[in-house]
């Protein structure tokens, strides 16, 4: 089974899209197998994070723009790939740090998320998009 979640963002951040991943494996009928999430962009990336805290999808933005700031910030002088705007290059550089694809197992008819887990988009960007998740399960 098979089917692709588009994901609107308005700028970098955190955007959890746990209900829609839910919903459609539950309506599947699978009741033992392994869901796989893939983002279909270069410049965001998936993750399972903590959903009962707002203050924890602040802080990884905050932190992943801290580790990998615009190419306006004079330590990103090097990098040369700056004509899509200054938060191109490190929205690439944060999708290679962090995953572009989850494996999530299917147990009883339900992804195995844990009691605080929820599943995230994490835009890198600062414009919005609309991000196209593909999904399988079996």
């Amino acid at each position: 089974m098979n089917t692709l979640f588009e994901i609107p963002t308005r700028g970098q951040g955190l955007y959890e899209f746990t209900r829609d991943v839910l919903r459609w494996a539950e309506g599947t009928g699978v009741r033992e197998g392994l869901l796989t999430l893939f983002v279909q962009h270069t410049s965001c990336s998936l993750l399972v994070q903590e959903n009962a805290d707002p203050e924890v999808r602040v802080d990884m933005r905050e932190y992943f723009a801290r580790l990998v700031p615009p190419t306006t910030d004079p330590s990103m002088s090097y990098l040369t790939h700056t004509y899509e705007g200054p938060d191109d290059m490190p929205a690439h550089i944060k999708a290679a740090l962090l995953p572009v694809s989850l494996s999530i197992p299917v147990m009883g008819g339900r992804p195995a998320l844990g009691t605080w887990q929820g599943i995230y988009l994490f835009e890198h960007r600062d414009r919005p998009h609309t991000r196209r998740v593909a999904a399988h399960i079996g």
